[in-house]
């Protein structure tokens, strides 16, 4: 059965992460807006874990009012970490307990599709001012280096390193490397410094991330940085990807893969929602968020990220629909708008999230750096302009 297909008592769920970033939630739900102008009769919606509106919930009610019994959900995620494989199935599986009528099908996250890797390619290609597949050669004096999000699991940045070699050896760049906005190594700053001494005159650095927002804007900062410091190379920011047509089309073969039953956990042959469970039931899951109900966040009013944080009452993916969040909901277990981060094993890696302190690290990790670190770091440079208070050494 294809999307076209689907009985009218069925729908399509796209959850993403959520930001505080306002051009982050707009571009989200720019999937959903793209699925609805394919199929314009498919019941399609979007929520998130947390920071924005509307969350998974919410979405979900929005889908079970207009009369849909089975849903298949798919992540808006570019790899398999934490929050595809743990969070996103953790929030799904509470709401069908509480709605036992209701059949949820949980799909694979966008991973390495040729139609994502053809997506990074364009944007790269558009930085480089290049219409056409370049002749080998071409880029030989060129250097890419692809920037992840990063992640504690390891598999999940071994397929962003994978995606660079697919690529360099695609359109034939002349070296080419992998670097890391979050938890691993290396980092965004120390690995554009470590590329500017190999000696490329031009270097592409080409985020691999779907939507804009806080990490796009920092990772711009650490070009203009080593850029300024290195007048004699040229550096080109190449755009994310956003709902361009190469995404949604993976996100229609994902859901299409959902309703046909065809992905399953890999060793077992469970569906990625029994697996869960399974897992679950066994106690290896650690759930980081349990949302109820959306709810601002109260931030520090110096921290610059204050101004993105409440998020819209209302969306709209099609012009036919759209949601009025002001209901109470009667769930058993409260909003929990916590964030946090296993601890990662190499965090005191030299060239890893330490060199981010008195920048503008997620401060969630500053309470897994030791002591010495902290001091050793601060004394090595001084607090980024602009860092916000919740953000810095607490001995700042």
């Amino acid at each position: 059965m294809s999307i076209e297909q689907l009985p009218k008592d069925a729908g399509v769920l796209i959850c993403g992460h959520g930001s505080r970033a306002k051009i982050a939630e707009r571009e989200f739900s720019l999937l959903a807006r793209g699925l609805k102008e394919r199929f314009p009769d498919l019941k399609v919606d979007y929520g998130f874990l947390e920071y924005s509106a509307p969350n998974i919930h919410m979405a979900l009610d929005n889908l079970v009012a207009q009369g849909v019994k089975k849903i298949y959900a798919v992540p808006g995620m570019l790899f398999a970490a934490t929050h595809a494989k743990n969070d996103i199935p953790s929030v799904l599986s509470t709401y069908k307990a509480r709605h036992p009528d209701l059949e949820i099908e949980y799909g694979k996250e966008l991973g390495l599709h040729p139609e994502m890797i053809r997506a990074f390619e364009a944007r790269i290609l558009e930085a480089a001012g290049i219409k056409t597949q370049p002749a080998a050669g071409e880029l030989y004096d060129t250097m890419l280096i692809t920037v992840g999000r990063g992640t504690s699991v390891t598999d999940a940045n071994a397929e962003a390193a994978k995606l660079t070699r697919i690529v360099c050896e695609n359109l034939g760049f002349g070296w080419a490397d992998t670097v890391y906005s979050g938890v691993t190594f290396p980092s965004v700053g120390r690995g554009l410094e470590m590329a500017a001494k190999l000696g490329f005159k031009k270097i592409i650095v080409a985020p691999y991330f779907l939507f804009g927002g806080r990490l796009i804007e920092r990772i711009h900062g650490y070009i203009d940085k080593v850029a300024a410091e290195n007048p004699d190379i040229c550096f080109l920011k190449a755009g994310y990807l956003r709902d361009q047509s190469h995404v949604i089309n993976t996100f229609i073969e994902r859901i299409e893969e959902t309703i046909a039953g065809n992905i399953k956990e890999a060793n077992r042959g469970l569906s990625l929602m029994e697996d869960f469970e399974d897992r679950l039931a066994r106690g290896e899951v650690d759930i980081h968020h349990h949302h109820a109900e959306f709810q601002p966040e109260i931030l520090d009013p110096q921290d610059d990220e204050a101004d993105s944080a409440s998020a819209q009452t209302q969306h709209s993916p099609s012009d036919s629909h759209s949601h009025n969040h002001s209901h109470n909901h009667s769930h058993n277990h409260s909003h929990n708008h916590s964030h946090s981060h296993a601890p990662y094993k190499h965090i005191g890696h030299p060239h890893g999230p330490r060199t981010m302190i008195n920048d503008n690290i997620c401060c969630c990790f500053m309470g897994q750096f030791p002591d010495e670190i902290i001091e050793i770091e601060k004394a090595q440079k001084a607090i980024r302009e602009g860092t916000p208070r919740c953000k810095r050494p607490q001995q700042a």
